[in-house]
């Protein structure tokens, strides 16, 4: 597009003229028919996506040429952008003002000094595509110092990855090598688990020989003796004048008798016989039993109920631990609680000298619980999946019948499930009375 005769010195920038070139294609499209200009009459009947690009060259040597057709696209160009024209009229450029649409602006509406501000907008596009020109280098240079980069990255992950090879084929001989040694480790020691048998066999004949010797032993003395008694027996005789027969049968009789106490003693028989007495029926008085306490009018919570059922011979009393120390003293952990039940339990035993049980909820527990139990009382922990409830249950369930059993927990559950087994339930406040009596 030569501008020479409108006093541009060169042609506009390509950039202004597409935006001048693609204004007035728009203003092209809304013109009526009569008012578009004949050259380009047959490019205002193109779709408005391909007027400004196939008509480029014939719009603008019209814009050149025809004033009449610039003013109008000027006017629409001042209706777009009244500021901007009303600015470059004024013989100024808005600060922000964009220097593709001042140049264009200018050539269109032609306003005192327009060369020159198509012109500085010519320089503005120059310097922004220097600048882009340098962008676009430092961009090619980051570019090429990230491949780079990348490429000495992927050295050093390659070389990683052979040492993690190294290190995996190092680690599954090691392991190999641990197998190994644990397989002959358990070698060893089942090799040392046999010479423990075989010297515990040989501990158990030495102990079996050394009996049999004892008892050869005991048996010559025994025969010594015998000897040496019918010696003395016959020197008696000799001296008070009997007859030899009659010191046979002295020995004799004295053998008997020894034999018949020696019988007696190892069949256990009873040193007396039955009276008359024993033989007369009547109804015996039975044993005292847990269900026969109390005796006399007792609160559930006094002590002295406990001491009665302690009293009586061989009693098994069962223990809900936690149940006890929660109803106790529930603000200690629960490690200080079996500690503090367990010790008054070990007192409690040493006293009555009862079979004390105490069991523990162990369900939740991911191992055994180190515990110290006290001479005379048996801890027991629940197996993962039962509660203590059932553990007590089993307790009560393996005692032969007629066993006295005495079961302290609060539970109601459990009180009345041991009772219709035949235990007798006792609260858990009554025996935390009783280890509080000291």
């Amino acid at each position: 597009m030569s501008s020479a005769g409108e006093g541009l010195s060169r042609p506009l920038p390509e950039q202004v003229r597409l935006h001048v070139v693609e204004v007035a294609a728009q203003v092209l499209g809304s013109m009526p028919a009569a008012a578009v200009p004949p050259p380009l009459r047959n490019i205002a009947r193109f779709d408005p996506r391909k007027r400004a690009r196939l008509g480029s060259a014939p719009i603008a040597a019209q814009l050149e040429n025809d004033k009449e057709f610039r003013e109008r696209v000027a006017e629409t160009l001042e209706a777009a952008w009244p500021e901007l024209v009303t600015s470059l009229a004024e013989g100024t450029v808005p600060p922000a003002a964009e220097p593709v649409l001042v140049a264009a602006a200018a050539y269109l509406t032609r306003p005192p000094g327009w060369p020159d501000l198509v012109e500085q907008a010519r320089a503005d596009l120059e310097q922004a595509a220097a600048a882009g020109s340098q962008r676009e280098q430092a961009e090619t240079r980051l570019r090429e110092q990230l491949a780079a980069q990348r490429a000495a990255a992927k050295e050093e992950i390659d070389r990683v990855r052979e040492q993690l090879k190294a290190a995996r084929a190092e680690n599954s001989d090691l392991r190999r090598k641990l197998h190994d040694a644990r397989e002959r480790v358990r070698a060893a020691e089942a090799r040392a688990d046999e010479l423990e048998a075989e010297t515990a066999e040989a501990r158990v004949r030495a102990a079996s020989a050394n009996g049999a010797a004892e008892t050869e032993l005991r048996r010559l003395k025994e025969r010594l003796a015998d000897a040496e008694r019918q010696l003395e027996a016959s020197r008696r005789a000799i001296r008070e004048g009997r007859s030899i027969e009659d010191t046979r049968v002295r020995v004799l009789l004295d053998a008997l008798q020894d034999a018949a106490g020696g019988l007696r003693k190892e069949l256990g028989l009873p040193t007396t016989i039955s009276r008359p007495a024993d033989y007369v029926t009547a109804v015996v008085p039975g044993e005292p039993g847990v269900t026969a306490v109390p005796a006399r009018a007792l609160a559930n919570d006094d002590p002295q109920l406990l001491d009665q059922l302690l009293a009586i011979p061989h009693l098994h009393l069962i223990v809900d631990g936690y149940n006890v120390t929660k109803t106790g003293y529930p603000s200690l952990t629960l490690a200080d609680q079996r500690a503090r039940l367990l010790t008054g339990l070990g007192g409690l035993a040493v006293q009555t000298r009862a079979e004390v049980t105490c069991v523990f909820d162990g369900a939740e527990l991911n191992g055994p619980v180190p515990v110290s139990a006290p001479r005379g009382v048996r801890v027991m922990f629940s197996a993962p999946g039962e509660i203590a409830d059932d553990l007590i249950r089993t307790l009560v369930r393996a005692e032969p019948p007629g066993r006295q059993i005495a079961v302290v927990s609060s539970d109601r559950e459990v009180a009345e499930s041991v009772r219709r087994m035949g235990a007798r339930p006792v609260p858990s406040l009554l025996l935390l009375r009783r280890l509080g009596r000291g």
